[in-house]
C-alpha cells in the first residue's frame, strides 16, 4: 500500500486491516487531483474507476462495498451480493473476509469499528448530521457482538479550530445533553456573531464510549482543512474524496 496512507494505531487482531487514502498518486486532474475515489463530484468517471481499481489492487480486497452516502444513519450488512450494488447508507458491517467496506470523506469523520478478535468489521461516515442522528450508535447496535468487545478508530476530519458552524448545528449538538466540560470542548464560540467552532472528534469518541465501546483510538494531528494531503470540501469547494477502507483477511 502507498506509504503516505494512514493506518489505525490500535491493538486488534491482525486479520483486521484498515487504511485512509490521501490525494497523492492517482489519475484524476484539476481540482480532483490525484487520487479521487468519488464518482459523484464531477470528476471523469474513467479516472475514478482507475483509482478504485488501484485501491482494490493495493489492498488486496476482492470487492469493495461503496455506499451512496446521505448524511444519515442507515447501516447495511454487506455480503458478496450487496457489494455488486451501491446501497443508500452511511455505514456498513460484514463478517465476510476480502470485502472492503468503504466510506468517502472530505472533512467528515470516517469511523472504523471491529471486534477485537477479528471476526467482524464495520465502518461509518460521520458528519455532524450523522453524529447527532445516531449513525455510530446504529453501527454498534447492529454489529452482532457485545459492544464491550468492540474497538474503534476515528480517522482524519476537519479540526475544531477551523470548522465553523451555525446556530442550527450548535443547537442540535446541545440537544444531546453533553456534560459541561465536554460541551465546552465540542462547541466553542466562533470568530463571528452567531457562529461556533465545532470539534467532531471528541463528540464521536464520547458517542462510541457511551455505546459501550471500550477502546477508541483517534488519529492525532490530522486536520483535512489544514493538511493538503487530504481533500477538504470546506477549504476547496469543488474537490475529490478520500476513502477509508476496512476489511478482514482470511483466517
Amino acid at each position: 500500500m502507498k506509504a503516505d496512507w494512514l493506518h489505525p494505531a490500535w491493538k486488534v487482531s491482525s486479520r483486521v486491516q484498515a487504511v485512509t487514502t490521501t490525494r497523492a498518486s492517482g489519475s484524476s486532474v484539476g481540482p480532483y487531483a490525484h487520487f479521487n475515489l468519488a464518482a459523484h463530484v464531477g470528476d471523469h468517471r474513467a479516472a475514478v474507476d482507475g483509482n478504485r481499481v488501484s485501491l482494490r489492487e493495493a489492498t488486496g480486497c476482492r470487492r469493495i462495498q461503496w455506499l451512496d452516502q446521505m448524511h444519515g444513519n442507515r447501516i447495511v450488512h454487506v455480503c458478496d451480493e450487496s457489494a455488486l450494488t451501491v446501497p443508500r447508507a452511511d455505514g456498513a458491517w460484514t463478517e465476510n473476509p476480502g470485502i472492503g467496506l468503504a466510506v468517502l470523506t472530505a472533512d467528515c469523520l470516517p469511523v472504523v469499528v471491529c471486534d477485537i478478535s477479528g471476526f467482524l468489521v464495520g465502518i461509518a461516515h460521520a458528519g455532524w448530521r450523522g453524529l447527532v442522528d445516531g449513525v455510530l450508535q446504529n453501527l454498534v447496535e447492529q454489529m452482532p457482538v457485545e459492544s464491550r468487545n468492540l474497538s474503534a478508530w476515528i480517522g482524519p476530519g476537519i479540526g475544531g479550530a477551523v470548522y465553523e458552524v451555525g446556530r442550527d448545528v450548535a443547537e442540535a449538538v446541545d440537544a444531546l445533553g453533553l456534560a459541561g466540560d465536554l460541551q465546552a470542548q465540542v462547541m466553542r464560540p466562533g470568530n463571528r456573531p452567531g457562529k461556533f467552532l465545532f470539534d467532531m472528534g471528541p463528540l464521536a469518541e464520547w458517542i462510541l464510549k457511551a455505546s459501550g465501546v471500550r477502546d477508541v483510538a483517534v488519529v492525532s494531528g490530522c486536520c483535512t482543512y489544514r493538511d493538503e494531503r487530504f481533500y477538504s470540501y470546506r477549504r476547496d469547494g469543488t474537490t475529490g474524496r478520500m476513502a477509508t477502507l476496512v476489511w478482514l483477511l482470511p483466517s
